[in-house]
């Protein structure tokens, strides 16, 4: 019997990754679209993706970054 129900949970886990899997792809390909929609009206899209890892990020952990990647920067010349 509880092989049964082991069994049925499984297939029932299974069932519900695959369908939170194809909303995942879904919403991918949503993102997509506003990404392609933003270059056709002329917004850049690398610089558009960094904004929004940024913005995801604490404000302390946004400052260290930039700080960091402005030592960087001085220690190679690119300023």
């Amino acid at each position: 019997m509880s092989d049964n129900i082991s069994a049925d949970q499984l297939r029932l886990l299974i069932e519900r990754i695959e369908r939170l899997e194809e909303e995942k792809k879904g919403i991918s390909d949503d993102i997509k679209d506003v990404y392609g929609e933003a270059k056709a009206t002329g917004f850049d899209v690398k610089t558009m993706r960094t904004i929004v890892r940024l913005r995801k990020m604490e404000k302390h952990h946004r400052e260290e970054a930039e700080m960091l990647l402005e030592t960087y920067k001085q220690a190679l010349g690119l300023d």
